[in-house]
């Protein structure tokens, strides 16, 4: 009976992972934790500049994916549309910085055992649009920039589950203002590090 059973389990797992197998393409979606880098504030025209850290807040993406597959490695580039939001103390109010952007990871990933895997690669972002609170803020310094994802994921049957970490390479700043009551200035890391939770489903 406990052999019947465990090649039951081990036939289960071995369909699982084959289901999922094979190239294809799909669509993907799901949420993350976001936090930009530092920003760098000066009120006034004597004040001092003020390094302030992200508090980090929730995001999300959805987009489509498509797999090259071979005997222990696959090949798998994404477009996604990801929305990021990081929360900054500004003159005594809290900002929101928002940022849409377009990415275009292209990982490599490598089957572990049965549906588990693991993958990295880099991610070419776009971005779309930036607001911070009411302030005015100015294009970002490079509306393209490079980043890196790494993570790990389980496949089961078409459906797929992942959580990776996704950081970019170097800072890109866009500039803000503020005139409303005093002059606030100063400019904003726009590059956000993320951990990203995502559920695909395989057409």
């Amino acid at each position: 009976m406990r052999k019947t059973l465990l090649v039951a389990v081990f036939a289960l797992i071995g369909a699982t992972a084959w289901a999922q197998s094979g190239s294809g393409f799909g669509v993907k979606a799901g949420l993350s934790y976001n936090k930009n880098g530092d920003l760098i504030s000066s009120v006034g025209d004597g004040g001092q500049d003020i390094i302030e850290g992200a508090e980090g807040k929730a995001g999300f993406h959805f987009g489509f994916w498509g797999k090259l597959d071979f005997p222990k490695i696959y090949l798998r580039p994404e477009l996604v549309y990801s929305k990021t939001k990081s929360s900054y103390d500004v003159d005594g109010e809290s900002q929101d910085y928002d940022i849409s952007k377009l990415d275009l990871p292209v990982l490599l990933g490598y089957k572990l055992i049965g549906p588990l895997h693991v993958f990295a690669g880099p991610a070419f972002q776009y971005t779309l649009k930036n607001d911070l609170g009411d302030l005015q803020v100015e294009d970002v310094k490079n509306d393209f920039t490079v980043g890196l994802n790494a993570g790990v994921g389980v496949n089961l049957g078409k459906v797929g589950l992942d959580v990776r970490y996704e950081r970019g390479f170097s800072e890109n700043e866009a500039e803000f203002i503020d005139n409303n009551i005093t002059t606030v200035s100063g400019r904003v890391d726009s590059r956000p590090s993320q951990v990203i939770f995502a559920l695909s489903l395989k057409l």
